[in-house]
């Protein structure tokens, strides 16, 4: 693949759904370079969310290519995410005027609540509806919740999506999929997924908040719209086991509107 690079690059693909990461050795120096990266990576790179960005420059072929330091260290384990490092760093984000700024100037798009439900509805499928938790579930989602101040949300907070550095340094990685939404749209997926109920407020305390009713009742919301979709994801790739377990999380979430 030329990515018109001068000689003496060497690239190695590594793990991603696009196909458009490597790591690039120039000069016994490591980089890790990828295609078409979110256009507001300056900004995370700036706010420290991100690891420091080092170049960008258009291609022949019309892709962009940027290059950041390369960081060694690890993903998250389930485990770490109930960590206060987390929290810290999403709210950070969460809370980042220059993040939202930049991300409305290059066009980021701010959520709907219908779009967001319907993207999801649209795929369910038939023999799913017919589920009593489903059917529970999406009849939960036809009531909206409050409608908030827009913040920058990652949108795939998946616990591989997080770095911590050999020297301590925690970053958020891989931003495709970020918008403008409510910040309950984010936290739903790691508080339901990874943080303990009995632990809420403790990690609440350390992203900057306290569980109030109104957060309560968007978390709820924006939960039950990811099992959903993670139900059906499992469903379509027969991972039955990996469903069941949303739906039980999803039976969870629904008791709790009780």
């Amino acid at each position: 693949m030329n990515f018109d690079l001068d000689p003496g690059w060497s690239l190695e693909p590594v793990g991603g759904t696009t196909g458009g990461a490597f790591m690039g050795v120039y000069a016994h120096e490591k980089f890790f370079l990828k295609r078409n990266a979110s256009p507001f990576l300056a900004a995370l790179s700036v706010e420290g969310v991100t690891p420091k960005l080092i170049w960008t420059k258009r291609i022949s072929t019309g892709d962009v290519l940027t290059a950041q330091d390369w960081v060694n260290g690890k993903t998250l384990t389930r485990e770490q995410m109930c960590s206060p490092i987390v929290a810290q760093l999403l709210g950070k984000v969460h809370n980042s005027v220059l993040l939202r700024r930049m991300l409305q100037k290059v066009g980021g798009q701010g959520q709907s609540l219908p779009a967001l439900r319907e993207r999801v509805l649209v795929n369910l499928a038939p023999t799913l509806r017919q589920h009593s938790v489903v059917a529970q579930a999406v009849a939960a989602l036809m009531t909206l919740p409050p409608q908030r101040e827009l913040r920058v949300c990652h949108g795939d907070l998946n616990h591989k999506n997080w770095l911590l550095s050999d020297s301590g340094r925690l970053y958020l990685v891989d931003w495709d999929q970020a918008s403008l939404g409510d910040p309950a749209f984010d936290l739903s997926v790691v508080l339901f997924n990874y943080v303990p109920r009995a632990q809420w407020q403790e990690w609440l305390d350390a992203y900057g908040t306290k569980l109030t009713a109104d957060l309560a009742t968007r978390l709820q919301w924006y939960g039950l719209l990811h099992l959903l979709d993670e139900t059906q994801r499992m469903f379509d790739a027969q991972r039955y086991t990996e469903m069941n377990a949303a739906l039980l999380k999803m039976q969870e979430v629904l008791d709790q509107q009780d």
